[in-house]
């Protein structure tokens, strides 16, 4: 048994099985050892940001890790910009980084450089191996890493020695860290805040976005008559009718302060303190107002259902249950197409139990005004800013959910940045309908552009936000990636459109003419 072969019996032992994969020469052992285990699912991916995207959206669906396997230090570089996304996420994914032999690393060679450099900034747990005898116990404590909640990117550097050498039979498993038990304090405090005067608000996110917390919530919400908000860009945010209706705070701050007007005190719940997005010129930093008490309730890495079960029931006996609400769909819209009526349309029609991405930059966010009246599903977002997420966790989520129809919504321009995705959707014949929005702009840029200089944009630099010369054909890219499209520019376009790609097997893609 060599080092690899370890790696691969320990990774399947620990309940890992889905590797995405872009390899090099010097992970050829590694790719030998997991091909021959059945066990493991192997999908390639055309770039590294396509399958470090793909893991996050796994990671985002299971709570657990799926693999990346990226070729030295360039191909993670490659990888970064959704390492970062997934580590604002704090999704749990491992990262396998081949790397050249130890005693090759001296002569300098074209591909070598400082992975662990690299590695830093997106990962919560570095190593490089250092022999093919402990790899097992290696890759053991890198999955043990990253599921250490609330959960991170864990990167595994591994020279190919390291992966032909003898190796050692699978390592005992290393157990994840639990989540910390709530605080006693804490809990007093909070049910203090909750039953004193003023108005107070719960903040939700990360964990506490799943349905058992947020019904919880949405109970605390109703006994103490705090107001509920959620983060403004969650990993992962269950919804639709039947589930809590929550007030998304903007990320721009003149915004966010519309938000907390009248705002007492502010409850962390799962999330972070709420900042700007960008820093700009005479607008505050912090969204929350200096003058608004804040408290940290139940912490990123902390139990927030036990938390949120020891503070409802300290706040005393709850409110009668209502009767439930018939469900209703607000319709599909009339009119012409534009961000609103893309996400109303879509949320009219979207199936029980899908899973919506959403990376529409300039129009991201409107399905959040339409997806109480929608069936339930599970809502993903661009957590750390960098496009080119939506296509590549559109993979991952599918792989994840099988049986769950994915919709992912995209602006033009950030779909050109892991275009490849659509042929890893077509090979693995998942069920994924991608709509992209074709506004033929950088409108976000505009929109910045906008608020920064307090202009309107100049010829010359609009000539840096345009996509029309040429214009990108969405339709010729997809089917020549093995996509079945269309492109639609009225709203009863769309409907057929979307009833199609939801009928039939595999991806499809619509652009959508805004």
């Amino acid at each position: 048994m060599n080092g690899a072969e370890s790696l691969a019996d320990a990774v399947i032992a620990s309940g890992v099985t889905v590797c995405f994969c872009n390899p090099g020469t010097t992970e050829m052992t590694l790719v030998a050892a997991f091909a021959a285990r059945p066990e493991m699912r192997l999908v390639l991916g055309l770039h590294e940001s396509v399958i470090a995207a793909a893991a996050d959206g796994y990671a985002r669906m299971t709570r657990t890790p799926a693999l990346v396997l990226a070729h030295q230090g360039p191909g993670f570089a490659n990888a970064i910009a959704n390492l970062h996304n997934a580590r604002r996420a704090c999704s749990p994914v491992v990262v396998l980084v081949g790397a050249q032999p130890r005693w090759h690393e001296p002569f300098d060679s074209p591909l070598s450089c400082d992975i662990t450099s690299l590695a830093v900034p997106v990962s919560g747990w570095v190593r490089t191996a250092a022999s093919a005898h402990d790899l097992s116990r290696d890759v053991t404590r890198a999955i043990a890493a990253a599921l250490t909640p609330p959960g991170q990117v864990a990167t595994l550097v591994i020279p190919a020695d390291c992966q032909w050498d003898p190796g050692r039979a699978c390592e005992p498993i290393a157990r994840a860290e639990s989540s910390r038990p709530p605080d006693a304090a804490t809990v007093a405090r909070a049910v203090a805040h909750l039953s004193g005067g003023g108005r107070t608000a719960l903040l939700v996110g990360g964990a506490a976005l799943d349905e058992v917390p947020l019904r919880l919530a949405a109970d605390i919400a109703a006994t103490s008559a705090c107001e509920l908000l959620v983060e403004a860009f969650p990993a992962r945010l269950a919804c639709g009718q039947g589930l809590p209706s929550l007030t998304r705070v903007p990320y721009m701050a003149e915004a966010a302060s519309d938000v907390f007007d009248g705002i007492d005190r502010v409850l962390l719940c799962g999330a972070k303190r709420p900042v700007s997005f960008f820093g700009y010129q005479d607008s505050p930093r912090d969204l929350i107002p200096a003058h608004v008490h804040v408290e940290e309730t139940v912490a990123p890495d902390a139990d927030v259902v036990v938390t949120l079960t020891e503070i409802l029931e300290r706040l005393g006996p709850r409110p009668p249950a209502s009767a439930p609400r018939a469900a209703q769909s607000a319709g599909v819209p009339t009119g012409r197409l534009t961000p609103r009526s893309v996400a109303a349309t879509v949320a009219a029609l979207l199936p029980n139990e899908s899973i919506v991405i959403d990376e529409a930059m300039s129009a991201a966010l409107n399905h959040l005004r339409y997806a109480a009246s929608a069936a339930p599903h599970s809502y993903l977002t661009l957590t750390g800013g960098a496009c080119g997420m939506a296509l590549g966790c559109a993979v991952g989520a599918a792989v994840a959910s099988p049986r769950r129809r994915v919709i992912t919504i995209v602006g033009d321009g950030s779909a050109m940045y892991a275009v490849q995705a659509l042929w890893t959707q077509a090979r693995e014949g998942l069920d994924v309908v991608t709509l992209v929005c074709a506004n033929r702009a950088y409108r976000i840029l505009q929109m910045e552009y906008l608020h920064v200089l307090g202009e309107e944009v100049p010829p010359r630099a609009a000539n840096l936000f345009g996509l029309t010369r040429p214009p990108l054909d969405w339709v010729s890219l997809a089917r020549g990636l093995g996509v079945r499209a269309k492109r639609v520019e009225t709203i009863a376009a769309l409907v057929d459109a979307l009833q199609a790609g939801f009928a039939a097997s595999g991806p499809s893609l619509v652009e959508v003419a805004l």
